[in-house]
């Protein structure tokens, strides 16, 4: 009789049928890599599923080529999470596939996927590397003990600079002992520089690091290793570390789970890690712990409705106290003309007061380049990106206008092109038109910046980092990067140039993620010094959620917003699912989009809202289009998924729909 295999590839789609030739089906196991053709030239190694003697009616069966592995590369509760995030974020399991594994492992020619290394793990190091716990730590630990024995899942709310880190430590610590393994996930690459340093003195070589900066063949090494008989007892990475092979996990931990870079945007699978994490524990038994000084919205509410462990932790390790927070209404100070450029006196006076003293500033911009964009003082015009719906940004050093959405780059032109007027205006404010300006004010300082623009690569992140922690600089100015868990011992000053910023954006969230953000910034001030000093520029200095930012007050802003929330359904008191369409053709978009739009409103009631336009609504040349769906937590996944699917086979069914793109984004952020 037959044989097939269904074989997941690298593409969207969930798998494939091919044969299996005789020779080969002893060793065509689930879970184990197999080289196929696909289309009319290309070839993978594409991932069994399942083998079986149905074959497909009506379609052509092609062989397998070849079968890479002996035994599998992914383990079965793999598989099975993987499964759960194509099915929850309703996205093809070829996405998740492509995701998954290390670039290599998915060609043909891929290096051998069962090098089952008999490398044995170190011991955990002395004691003594890790620091006694605090009285506050330690009721914190037991606290966090007590809640795990009845739950499975713990919030850790203590305030920036309480010593969380320590606390996971000796978690970690009792695990590896229990023979578990745990994950630490991170939400951006750069704050596992520093938490590498403290982890490596205690667990030398039974940890490992991974994220998408590493190479393939460091990415690939590490793969390896974890689906081997001697696995890393401790996994440090980011959300794609959810991804590789666990066999005994105990515990993970989620630092600064309020974090929306833990959500993926593009491409597909577009998971949120932290709820991600919490079902791939519960499926190895495994308890997880999310940690943050300013909670999101979801992590507290289920905390304080009981279905959540939660434990407290409000004193900052060695008693420090928490910074000052200066408000500066830079709206007046303008009026009377007192500004000079972006800095207050009251910034440049607490500035220069730290550096006579031989301290460290932070200035945070939520906005990379020199200007948001360029304008003719005379006609108007501004330079637009010809692929997206968004002007140029001006970065300065390179006399480029850049698109920040499809990398679209050309030269500043010497005169409008409308009018023919040689002098072109820069409007706004970037990271780097305040480091020229801190510059000017500042000549002796040592200035060093960060954003995407000039810290692209892990060592570029790196130097920056070691750069200013060894304090070969004074003052560090950026992105959100500076906001993120760094610990920097000489920094007495945080400067926040535009508050408004943040709280101006046209989403739900704007108050949530300002307060997290700006309370996280202000939280890298007196860590070790005395007590820091934060100086807030905004234009609405007598605005409520200003108020609640300088005084720390969480709970005024959470029982604020929660009540808007309830009000008009949104999360937590639902569940969002953002339903995307893009073409090239906007008239055509537009009466597609309302098609789709009326037929959910028949399978969903008042409960879809659209279609509109997002922000930005055309990138890389594509019109887009969004469906909001709104829905009671109670609801059952499986049911929304198949109805919308079939609403989409019916859009996409259309004649004119071809090249027609439906995707959707599942809690979004």
């Amino acid at each position: 009789m037959s044989c097939f295999a269904d074989i997941l590839l690298p593409v969207p789609f969930d798998s494939f049928t091919y044969s299996v030739p005789d020779t080969m089906r002893d060793r065509a196991m689930r879970g184990c890599r197999a080289v196929v053709p696909f289309g009319k030239s290309k070839v993978y190694a594409g991932l069994i599923l399942r083998t079986h003697q149905q074959a497909p009616p009506g379609v052509e069966v092609r062989p397998i080529t070849e079968v890479l592995d002996t035994e599998p590369v992914v383990n079965e509760r793999q598989l099975q999470f993987w499964q759960w995030i194509a099915h929850y974020y309703m996205c093809p399991l070829g996405d998740v596939y492509k995701a998954a594994l290390p670039g290599r492992m998915k060609t043909p020619k891929a290096p051998p996927g069962t090098n089952r290394s008999k490398v044995g793990a170190g011991e955990l190091s002395a004691e003594g590397c890790m620091a006694e716990l605090n009285p506050a730590q330690s009721r914190a630990m037991q606290e966090l003990e007590q809640a795990f024995a009845t739950k499975d899942i713990a919030l850790l709310h203590g305030v920036t600079s309480s010593g969380k880190t320590e606390i996971y430590i000796h978690l970690i610590a009792d695990c590896i002992r229990q023979g578990r393994q745990v994950l630490y996930l991170l939400p951006e690459i750069a704050l596992t520089t520093q938490i590498t340093e403290r982890l490596r003195r205690v667990f030398a070589d039974r940890m490992c690091v991974y994220h998408s900066k590493f190479s393939e063949a460091q990415r690939l090494s590490v793969y390896c290793r974890q689906a081997s008989e001697k696995p890393f007892d401790l996994v440090l990475g980011v959300r794609s570390s959810l991804l590789l092979p666990f066999q005994r996990l105990g515990l993970v931990i989620v630092d600064e789970e309020h974090d929306a870079s833990y959500k993926q945007q593009e491409p597909a699978p577009r998971y949120h890690a932290r709820s991600a994490a919490m079902v791939l524990a519960r499926m190895f038994g495994a308890k997880t712990l999310l940690g943050t000084a300013t909670p999101s919205f979801e992590a507290y509410h289920a905390a304080r409705s009981g279905r959540y462990g939660y434990v407290q932790l409000t004193e900052r390790y060695m008693d420090m106290k928490l910074p000052e927070v200066l408000i500066v209404d830079i709206g007046e100070e303008r009026r009377k003309k007192r500004m000079k450029g972006a800095y207050s006196p009251t910034l440049i006076e607490e500035i220069g007061g730290a550096l006579s003293r031989g301290e460290q500033a932070i200035l945070f911009q939520n906005r990379r380049g020199f200007a948001h964009f360029v304008m003719c003082r005379q006609c108007g015009w501004v330079p637009r990106c010809p692929h997206c719906d968004v002007s140029l940004t001006y970065h300065k050093r390179t006399e480029m206008l850049t698109c920040h959405y499809c990398g679209y780059t050309v030269s500043l032109p010497e005169r409008c092109p409308c009018c023919g007027e040689t002098s072109l205006s820069d409007i706004g404010l970037g990271t780097e038109k305040a480091e020229d300006q801190l510059a000017s004010l500042f000549p002796e300082a040592r200035i060093l910046r960060m954003d995407l623009d000039v810290a692209k690569t892990r060592s570029q992140y790196e130097r920056i980092i070691n750069d200013f922690s060894e304090r070969r600089a004074d003052i560090l100015i950026g992105t959100q990067m500076v906001t993120k868990g760094l610990d920097f011992s000489g920094v007495s000053v945080i400067g926040v140039l535009d508050a408004n910023a943040m709280l101006n954006l046209p989403d739900f969230r704007s108050y949530e993620r300002a307060f997290q953000t700006l309370s996280q910034v202000a939280g890298r001030a007196g860590r070790r010094t005395a007590t820091g000093c934060v100086v807030l520029q905004t234009r609405t200095a007598d605005s409520e959620i200003i108020s609640q930012i300088a005084s720390n007050d969480y709970w005024g802003m959470f029982y604020q917003q929660m009540t808007e929330r309830r009000d008009f359904h949104y999360p937590p008191f639902t569940r969002l699912i953002y339903v995307y369409m893009r073409h090239r053709d906007a008239s055509l978009l537009d009466h597609l989009a309302e098609e789709l739009a009326g037929r959910m409103r028949q399978a969903f009631g008042p409960r879809v809202l659209g279609p509109d336009r997002p922000p930005v609504s055309r990138i890389q040349s594509l019109h887009i289009r969004k469906i909001m769906l709104k829905l009671e937590p109670s609801m059952p996944v499986d049911k929304v998924r198949q109805t919308l699917y079939a609403l989409q086979q019916q859009t996409l069914s259309s004649p004119v729909a071809k090249n027609l793109n439906i995707y959707y984004d599942v809690d979004p952020m």
